[in-house]
C-alpha cells in the first residue's frame, strides 16, 4: 500500500530487520536502472514500478521482506527528494512553486466538486468520497491517511480509498509520458501537469523523470508546493467535524502529524545548493545517487501493490476514482491552456 503521512525526516540507523526488504528493493532497482538505460524513453523509475508489481503478484516476496519495503517506499522516497533538493537553486525552486500555484488551487477544487457530485450520483458513502476526493486531490495515501482521524471513516473506507487512489497512480506513470509526448508537451509543460494532476509523489516521480530530467525536477517542485495544502485542508475538515458535532477539537487529528516534513528538508537542500556549499563536481554525482534512490523507492510501491486486493474493492469507487482523476487532468490542462503555460 501507498505511505502513510509523511512526518519527520526519519535518519535513524537502519535496523537488521529492514535488510532482506532493502536488498530485494535494490537488486530489482540495479535491473530496472539498466533496463532504463537500455530504454530510456521508459526510464528506470518506470521499470522499477513496474517490475515491484510484477514480482510482488507473481511471486510475493516473503514476510521477513516486508519491514525493509515499507521502510524504501517511505524514508527511501523521501530521501531520494531531499537529494533532489541539492541540485536545485531555491530561486528555481520558489518561481516554480508560484508559477504553479494557480493550476494546483484549481485542480484541487476540481477533485472535491468531482468527488462530490459524482460521487453522489454513484452512491458512494460521504466519508469514501471524501477519502477519495482527498487523495486525488492532494497527495494519494499520505492525504487519506491524514483524513481518516479526523472525519472518523472506518478501516474498510480508507483501504477502499487508498487501493482505488494506488490503482491510477500505476496507470499514471505508464499513461501520462505517453499522453505528454503525444501532445508534444514540453518538459516544463508536462512538469505542471504531472505534478498537478498525478496524486502520490513516488508516481508524480516517477512519470516525470520518465519524460526528462527537466521535467522531472519541474514535476517534483510542482508536487511538493501541492502537498503543502495538506495542511489548510486537514484543518479545514477538522473545523467542519468539529462544527458538526459541536466540540472544540477534531477528535485525535494533529497537525504536527500531517505535516510533510520532507518538504523543509528538501528546501533546507536547496539553500545549501543555492549558496555555493556544494562543488559543481559533485552535482553528477548527487543526480545520480538520487535517481538511484528514486529507482529504490519505486520499486518498493510497486512491491506493496496488491493488484488482487484492488481489483476487490469494486467497480463503484473504482469509477468514482477514475472520474475525479479524469476531472483533475483535464483542468490542469485547461489552466495550462488558458493561461499560456502549455
Amino acid at each position: 500500500m501507498p505511505a502513510t503521512p509523511d512526518t519527520a525526516l526519519d535518519i535513524t540507523p537502519i535496523r537488521f530487520s529492514l535488510w532482506p526488504g532493502l536488498l530485494l528493493c535494490a537488486a530489482l532497482a540495479a535491473v530496472a536502472y539498466g533496463l532504463g538505460q537500455w530504454l530510456p524513453l521508459v526510464g528506470g523509475p518506470v521499470f522499477g514500478i513496474v517490475l515491484g508489481v510484477a514480482v510482488r503478484n507473481l511471486v510475493a516476496p516473503p514476510a521477513a521482506c516486508q519491514p525493509g519495503i515499507r521502510f524504501a517506499g517511505k524514508q527511501v522516497l523521501q530521501w531520494s527528494i531531499v537529494a533532489l533538493g541539492l541540485g536545485l537553486s531555491l530561486t528555481q525552486v520558489a518561481r516554480t512553486g508560484l508559477d504553479s500555484l494557480a493550476v494546483t488551487l484549481v485542480s484541487v477544487a476540481a477533485a472535491f466538486v468531482a468527488a462530490l457530485l459524482l460521487g453522489r450520483l454513484l452512491g458512494i458513502p460521504s466519508k469514501l468520497k471524501l477519502l477519495i476526493g482527498a487523495g486525488t486531490a492532494i497527495c494519494g495515501g499520505s492525504a487519506i491517511a491524514a483524513v481518516t482521524p479526523i472525519i472518523k471513516a472506518d478501516e474498510h473506507d480508507t483501504a477502499f480509498a487508498i487501493s482505488t487512489i494506488f490503482l491510477f497512480n500505476l496507470v499514471a506513470v505508464l499513461v501520462f509520458p505517453a499522453l505528454g509526448h503525444l501532445m508534444g508537451m514540453s518538459p516544463e509543460g508536462f512538469g505542471l501537469w504531472a505534478g498537478t494532476a498525478i496524486n502520490d509523489t513516488s508516481s508524480v516521480v516517477a512519470a516525470g523523470y520518465s519524460y526528462g530530467p527537466a521535467a522531472g525536477d519541474h514535476a517534483t517542485i510542482v508536487k511538493l508546493t501541492r502537498a503543502t495544502l495538506i495542511i489548510p485542508m486537514c484543518l479545514v475538515l477538522a473545523g467542519i467535524e468539529a462544527w458538526r458535532h459541536k466540540k472544540h477539537g477534531g477528535g485525535d487529528f494533529s497537525l504536527w502529524r500531517v505535516v510533510p516534513w520532507f518538504i523543509l528538508w528538501f528546501v533546507v537542500a536547496s539553500a545549501v545548493s543555492t549558496a555555493g556549499l556544494i562543488p559543481d563536481a559533485w552535482q553528477p554525482a548527487i543526480r545520480l545517487g538520487a535517481k538511484l534512490l528514486i529507482i529504490v523507492a519505486l520499486t518498493a510501491i510497486g512491491l506493496s501493490a496488491d493488484l488482487r486486493r484492488m481489483a476487490a474493492t469494486g467497480l463503484r469507487p473504482i469509477a468514482l476514482g477514475l472520474g475525479v482523476w479524469a476531472a483533475v487532468a483535464l483542468s490542469s490542462l485547461a489552466v495550462q491552456y488558458f493561461t499560456g503555460q502549455l
